[in-house]
């Protein structure tokens, strides 16, 4: 395949767009592309990438590279290197593109047509203005790759603390970073945390707002740091566009804030200039992917948000004029088989992508929980009391009181039920057996749809990977019939608070309690920011959760929480 990436075929792909999307396409670079005409100088000067570098997507034939030039030109040409030594004596590829304020003076180039299983570094240089990037460092994998070892993360809250996850990411023995989304958060300051300030201080509403934001973040020197030293393969979760994301709306965005879908189009146009993706021919709107590990692992990423998830259900809709909870019409909008949030042509496609898998090991790379967090319905009006007076100032001493109260109950009933105590009434059975959905914002809150992709899963190795809740969790994934046939590892956040924001040191509490009234549920942790740290080989998967001591002080320690093998 050969591909001019000279200005005229820039500025046609760059305006490939879908439903409305402008997409900032990536430069393709093939084999034989043009050669760079001009000498490089050899007094060149770190300056202008004021964001670093960054690599995406690696393959065992491609990679994406990318960079940001900052200028007050209408232009800028800028050289790329790839290379296999640090000096950049031994050029892989080289060649010349031209970015420009339509795509924020970013460039990300696919490069493709590598050889496999090769350490490369990669450069960026503008010959007119004789400065240069820092060397980045990327890979390919090999087609025979017998072992990875990844690191799995999301939830970056600026505002809420240093992001020392990503330092310990960098010191990790980690090769891949897995980013599941909650790149950037959308809020303005002093809303969801003040520890550093957001810019723009407003909440992120237009296109230059959310460029701005996602500039702020590549200039932490934590983050910039990582993605010089290790290729990242990301999705979008919500708070790429606002918080509570579906197909048509945003619980965080309102009437007053004018389009949704101009917004949308905003926020998504800034993640495909900062946050690059694999080219889909089809429809490069599509984020949703496969990424192969060699014959190790299929590497499938899924969109549960933008592109085609129903809106949520919340149970405040289903109280009566009396305040009782109206189980009969929760129950039928909550199985409702129609219900999504992949949408049918994704749906499809991933079917189809577990099905033909003849990999090792199939690694799902998605947003929300999937673990069926089946809780004790007594419980969810108790939480959500203490949530709501804890983000009002705090909860009252008789709020913890009865949430104490209730836990401390519930777990004496379940132990005495799985002990099989005779002298158990009916009543207190139905108090640990009457359990309604966690989370209708994951996979809890469209449960027909989750049957069918775990009936999908049947005879293979599956591993699901999640984020979005900024705690840590691990649960067998279990079919309609109770059959295990997949495991889910969920990372704790970056810097996002956990349910310890709220429950203070009930939530230690809450973690006990939950292993033992959730049946599928066996690790949880409330109160740490950290990663998971996945090592895959052909027999095993290993994760240990690893944690951070603080996110509000630069000077820190690292811990490993819990580890499992698959």
């Amino acid at each position: 395949m050969a591909t001019n990436i000279k200005r005229r075929n820039f500025i046609k792909n760059t305006l490939l767009a879908s439903g409305g999307i402008l997409f900032a396409a990536n430069f393709i670079s093939c084999n034989n592309d043009d050669p760079i005409t001009n000498p490089i100088p050899t007094n060149l000067s770190e300056e202008n990438f004021n964001e670093g570098v960054a690599s995406f997507d690696p393959t065992n034939s491609q990679v994406i590279i990318w960079t940001r030039y900052t200028t007050n030109k209408p232009s800028a040409s800028i050289v790329w290197q790839v290379s296999k030594d640090k000096e950049f004596k031994d050029i892989v590829r080289e060649s010349t593109v031209i970015t420009d304020a339509s795509r924020d003076y970013t460039l990300a180039v696919e490069v493709k047509d590598l050889t496999e299983n090769q350490k490369l570094y990669y450069r960026f240089i503008n010959i007119e203005d004789k400065t240069t990037s820092v060397i980045g460092e990327t890979l390919t994998f090999g087609a025979k790759t017998t072992d990875v070892k990844l690191a799995v993360t999301s939830c970056a809250n600026y505002a809420y603390g240093y992001f020392n996850v990503y330092e310990a990411i960098n010191k990790s023995e980690a090769e891949i970073v897995i980013h599941l989304g909650d790149y950037i958060y959308e809020y303005g300051e002093n809303t969801y945390g003040s520890f550093r300030t957001p810019n723009p201080k407003g909440e992120l509403i237009s296109l230059d707002d959310y460029r701005t934001r996602y500039r702020q973040y590549r200039s932490d020197s934590k983050l910039k740091d990582l993605h010089q030293k290790k290729p990242f393969i990301c999705i979008w979760d919500d708070h790429e566009v606002a918080n509570d994301s579906y197909k048509g709306g945003a619980e965080n965005h309102q009437e007053n804030e004018g389009s949704y879908t101009a917004r949308k189009n905003s926020a998504l146009q800034a993640y495909s200039e900062y946050l690059p993706n694999t080219t889909n021919i089809a429809d490069n709107e599509i984020i949703y992917r496969n990424l192969k590990i060699g014959n190790l692992a299929d590497l499938i990423l899924l969109d549960t948000r933008i592109i085609g998830r129903d809106k949520q259900l919340e149970y405040a809709n289903f109280y009566t004029s009396k305040g009782e909870f109206d189980v009969a019409s929760f129950q039928k909008e909550w199985l409702n088989p129609n219900r999504t949030m992949l949408g049918t042509t994704q749906k499809t496609w991933f079917t189809n992508q577990i099905a033909l898998s003849n990999s090792s090991w199939q690694i799902i790379g998605q947003q929300v929980l999937m673990g069926k967090m089946l809780m004790p319905a007594e419980l969810l009006p108790i939480l959500a009391r203490v949530s709501a007076e804890a983000a009002a100032g705090g909860a009252s001493a008789e709020t913890f009181g009865i949430f104490q109260k209730a836990i401390t109950e519930l777990v004496i009933i379940k132990t005495r039920f799985l002990k099989k105590d005779p002298s158990l009434t009916p009543q207190e059975i139905a108090r640990i057996k009457t359990v309604l959905p966690y989370n209708l914002d994951a996979w809890d809150g469209y449960f027909m749809e989750r049957e069918a992709l775990l009936a999908s899963f049947k005879n293979k190795k599956v591993v699901v990977l999640a984020g979005d809740t900024h705690n840590a969790w691990q649960s067998d994934l279990t079919n309609v019939s109770g059959e295990k046939v997949g495991v889910e590892l969920a990372t704790s956040s970056v810097s996002s608070p956990g349910l310890e924001k709220y429950l203070g040191a009930g939530a230690l509490q809450l973690e006990k309690a939950l292993q033992l009234l959730v049946d599928d549920l066996k690790y949880s942790d409330f109160s740490k920011r950290g990663f998971m740290e996945l090592q895959i080989n052909q027999a095993s998967v290993v994760s240990n959760w690893n944690y951070v001591n603080t996110v509000t002080n630069e000077t820190y320690t690292t811990e490993i929480g819990h580890s499992v093998t698959v």
